[in-house]
């Protein structure tokens, strides 16, 4: 490896951390989604299932769904087609922009998520919550929280 001397390298103590956390966060979305496959559902079909059922009407405009869950409109479009195929979503046009769709959370949709959700969150609390008392965690929420805020605050921007 070649260095450039105006690098600012990460010193072993934020080596760690960092290491730490890419670990952390490779094998806890690894186990939820896990614990997500015997209902069949991936983490992006459960975030797409929380970011409806909580939107108004249980609908979003397909480009703030994109938005919130991270996803290219192409991504979330071929994720929608499987969702609909299997009964939880469907798409609806927009009647004040004729360019524009709704995803709709179907009454199945409905349904999965509130028999999921349950087992999501017992599974949360299994691999990550309980292990942090309440102190440790709210000091892991203080310390992430610049690094969401910043991050928030970085996207649209080239």
């Amino acid at each position: 490896m070649t260095t450039d001397s105006d690098t600012p390298w990460l010193t072993e103590q934020e080596q760690r951390a960092w290491r730490t956390h890419l670990d952390v966060s490779r094998l806890l979305m690894h186990q939820l989604e896990r614990d997500l496959q015997p209902f069949g559902l991936t983490n992006n079909d459960y975030e797409i299932l929380v970011n409806l059922s909580e939107a108004e009407d249980r609908r979003l405009r397909m480009s703030d769904l994109a938005a919130a869950t991270l996803q290219s409109k192409s991504r979330l479009s071929h994720q929608i087609t499987r969702m609909e195929n299997a009964g939880l979503v469907r798409r609806e046009s927009c009647e004040s922009d004729r360019r524009g769709l709704y995803a709709v959370l179907t009454d199945d949709g409905w349904d999965t998520m509130r028999r999921v959700a349950p087992h999501h969150v017992a599974s949360v609390r299994r691999h990550f919550i309980d292990l942090f008392d309440s102190e440790n965690l709210e000091s892991l929420r203080a310390s992430l929280t610049p690094v969401a805020e910043h991050l928030r605050g970085r996207r649209g921007k080239v």
